[in-house]
């Protein structure tokens, strides 16, 4: 059965959840990636070589985002994956606050708050696969700019008029995402230096408004 296109309220919100909450988390838990999961690979590298601390963090961040992978698939209801995305960032926040700021985000509420924000964008990731198909990735960017340029270098060139309509259409759904993940990355690096860990309230309530925007996306 065909999806439902994604609003351009809810690609927003997700976007903009998940340049803040992988921002948030890189500054205060030491270099933790809680979205672009595979780059805890190099942290995890640069933390063996420096002697620096988190690698327990950077090495189950993997196995954690995959594990909740798997059991969101296993869930049929859009809703409940939206609403245990809700309470995963919520728990992480109280931890964060309640407990930071972490000089080693190894330790237990540290490491606690750290794998709680990676479920959390691991379910993000899932039900956008699942359920948002049509819709540009939300937390890896890489994949995202790269199209953009080759859209961009397509049209510069001179292609034919549907390689240039298509070209046109990815680059309206493509450049905002990008630009609303900045726009999250930015916010999360202007709180965390304004509030510290306070910053930290800020992803529930974005994801509550996505679970509210995806539930008049999708019907159950």
């Amino acid at each position: 059965m065909e999806q439902p296109a994604a609003s351009p309220r809810l690609t927003a919100l997700l976007g903009f959840n998940a340049g803040y909450v992988d921002t948030a988390g890189f500054l205060a838990l030491h270099g933790l990636f809680t979205a672009h999961v595979t780059g805890n690979f190099v942290t995890l590298a640069a933390s063996l070589v420096h002697g620096t601390n988190g690698a327990l963090a950077k090495l189950s961040a993997l196995p954690v985002f995959c594990v909740l992978v798997v059991l969101s698939r296993l869930t049929r209801s859009v809703n409940v994956l939206m609403a245990s995305k809700i309470v995963l960032l919520s728990a992480a926040a109280v931890l964060m606050i309640a407990y930071g700021p972490f000089p080693d985000s190894d330790a237990g509420p540290a490491y606690a708050a750290g794998m709680l924000m990676v479920a959390a964008m691991a379910v993000q990731n899932a039900v956008q696969r699942m359920h948002l198909t049509s819709a540009p990735p939300s937390t890896l960017m890489t994949g995202t700019t790269t199209q953009i340029m080759l859209d961009l270098a397509d049209l510069l060139r001179g292609t034919d008029s549907c390689a240039r309509a298509a070209a046109r259409t990815r680059l309206r759904k493509m450049v905002p995402a990008l630009l609303v993940f900045a726009a999250g990355c930015a916010a999360a690096a202007l709180a965390y230096a304004g509030t510290g860990m306070w910053c930290f309230v800020l992803p529930p309530a974005v994801a509550a408004m996505a679970a509210s925007a995806m539930a008049a996306t999708i019907k159950p």
